[in-house]
């Protein structure tokens, strides 16, 4: 026998499945983000800025100047991620409230262990009418 969803819970399924899809895409920007802030090389112009600031105030401030936007944009975009990361991990306690959980972007009950039968919570022969 199939299982349903509680016609009762279907507008917050439905709301939270459409939270936890753009908060999924947000997540994989934000952490492109943060890998190319941190893949951004600036910090060797630094480095090199570095070097010739033995000599003259300008190039120590040139050189603090580029290590500060390189670990700012790193420390930002880590928050960033962060932050989308929890959100993430809200819903989905939520949904393992409602006996439901992720595999990427697909839904299926917590103990479909063999993930054969996905829900889609659009669907209204998903939902127990009674």
């Amino acid at each position: 026998m199939s299982q349903l969803l509680s016609a009762e819970d279907k507008f917050d399924i439905q709301q939270n499945f459409r939270r936890y899809m753009r908060l999924k895409e947000s997540h994989e920007a934000s952490m492109d983000a943060f890998k190319n802030a941190k893949a951004n090389r600036i910090w060797i112009a630094g480095l090199i800025l570095l070097v010739f600031a033995l000599a003259s105030d300008f190039f120590l401030g040139a050189a603090a100047g580029l290590f500060g936007v390189y670990f700012y944009n790193v420390i930002i975009s880590w928050l960033d991620a962060n932050s989308s990361d929890e959100s993430l991990e809200e819903l989905d306690r939520w949904f393992l409230s409602k006996a439901l959980k992720f595999e990427g972007r697909i839904l299926y009950f917590s103990n479909d262990e063999l993930l054969e039968n996905p829900l889609d919570p659009f669907n209204e022969a998903c939902y127990n009418v009674a």
